[in-house]
């Protein structure tokens, strides 16, 4: 059987493979074989400490810092790979601060080396701070409310079906806490933006709440959600009373007849629980006139109702007579 021959991409590939391979072996030796020291540039997370239970950031602080550490190449290399599994970081105490104090990095932990935390084992000396060189702290009032929460859920129904009733979010509000120029203006909390596709029964679920920054912290930060889905139906509602609206005192006006009936249409569930009481049929007195013997009314139903038809009788007649003293 003849062998096929390696193609050109497989080749390419190889040959960077052994560049990485090689460059690495360098490295290791130059760092691993050799007692020399070394002078590296390491990321370190920024700890703040210490801040007042009455005071909160008004700004975002730095989360990492890039810092220059010396050592000897074996100890440089170990704490290269293994310092994301040790607490390796730089502390900032804020205890005494009121409202703004900017910290000098480098100058800050010269005068307090302590702040800065390299485990003993890595026999690292702290040299600067990289960048950033230096760090404004701003401090405001702490505050605390509770904000309704608004589902950012995009919903459609499969034909055939429909929505009942709002989206239901549980807990309906939650607990934000922050600086206070912050929060003033924050009146309600947005979940994170999502979508319902072509519902065709229940659906329940959670859903995260959209972050508004660091600065901001939640009671929680997920929060469940329902949604009440119902097959469409249809039913005929009688006896549904006629109101009157605006009718003058010392008038008596009757409607003719005094009740209809109408069509339903919306959730079978929905409408199996909906009685006369639960529509509003209605006609405005200030429409009446003289010269005019038949009024057609105005139907209201429920939000959650799809539609009405087949109103009757579609027009009634209003009799107007003076109320005796």
């Amino acid at each position: 059987m003849k062998l096929k021959k390696p193609t050109e991409s497989f080749s390419r590939q190889q040959l960077i493979l052994a560049l990485g391979s090689t460059s690495l072996a360098i490295l290791l030796w130059l760092f691993v074989t050799s007692g020399n020291i070394y002078t590296m540039t390491f990321e370190m997370p920024i700890e703040a400490r210490n801040l007042s239970k009455q005071k909160a950031h008004r700004e975002e602080v730095p989360q990492i810092a890039s810092v220059r550490l010396k050592g000897r190449g074996l100890d440089l290399f170990k704490a290269s790979i293994l310092k994301r599994f040790s607490e390796f970081k730089l502390v900032l105490d804020l205890e005494g601060i009121s409202n703004e104090y900017e910290f000098i990095l480098s100058d800050y932990f010269e005068k307090y080396p302590q702040k800065v935390v390299i485990p003993d084992a890595y026999n690292l000396l702290f040299i600067e701070v990289a960048h950033p060189n230096r760090i404004k702290i701003s401090l405001d009032d702490y505050s605390v409310k509770f904000v309704p929460i608004i589902p950012n859920v995009f919903i459609s129904m499969m034909p055939g079906f429909i929505q009942v009733g709002d989206i239901s979010m549980t807990p309906s509000a939650v607990e934000v806490a922050g600086p206070k120029d912050k929060l003033e203006n924050v009146e309600s909390i947005e979940t994170v933006l999502d979508s319902i596709i072509n519902a065709n029964m229940d659906k329940r679920g959670s859903i995260q709440l959209k972050s508004l920054g660091r600065l901001v912290e939640y009671s929680q930060k997920t929060v469940f959600y329902s949604l009440d889905v119902q097959q469409i139906s249809e039913r005929i509602i009688a006896d549904i009373p006629v109101r009157i609206l605006n009718k003058p005192i010392n008038i008596r006006v009757f409607p003719s007849p005094q009740t209809v009936s109408l069509t339903i249409v919306g959730g079978v569930d929905r409408i199996a629980n909906l009685s006369n009481k639960d529509i509003a049929i209605m006609i405005d007195f200030n429409q009446w006139s003289m010269d005019k013997q038949f009024y057609e009314p105005t139907v209201q139903l429920p939000k959650d109702i799809l539609e009405w038809r087949d109103l009757s009788p579609r027009s009634l007649e209003l009799g107007v007579a003076r109320e005796s003293n």
